[in-house]
């Protein structure tokens, strides 16, 4: 991956959140970061 595909990939993908939490709020984005920790600690303890 080149340093340009990343930073349009990057940018994106910061443009698709801020487009979200500006039609839908930012609770289900606050949902999943809790459940994305939990899983990352359950990966964790089985490593």
């Amino acid at each position: 991956m080149t340093n340009r595909i990343a930073i349009f990939l990057g940018l994106f993908l910061i443009a698709a959140l801020i487009m979200d939490v500006m039609w839908f709020g930012n609770e289900h984005l606050i949902y999943l970061g809790k459940k994305l920790f939990e899983l990352i600690e359950w990966i964790a303890f089985w490593r």
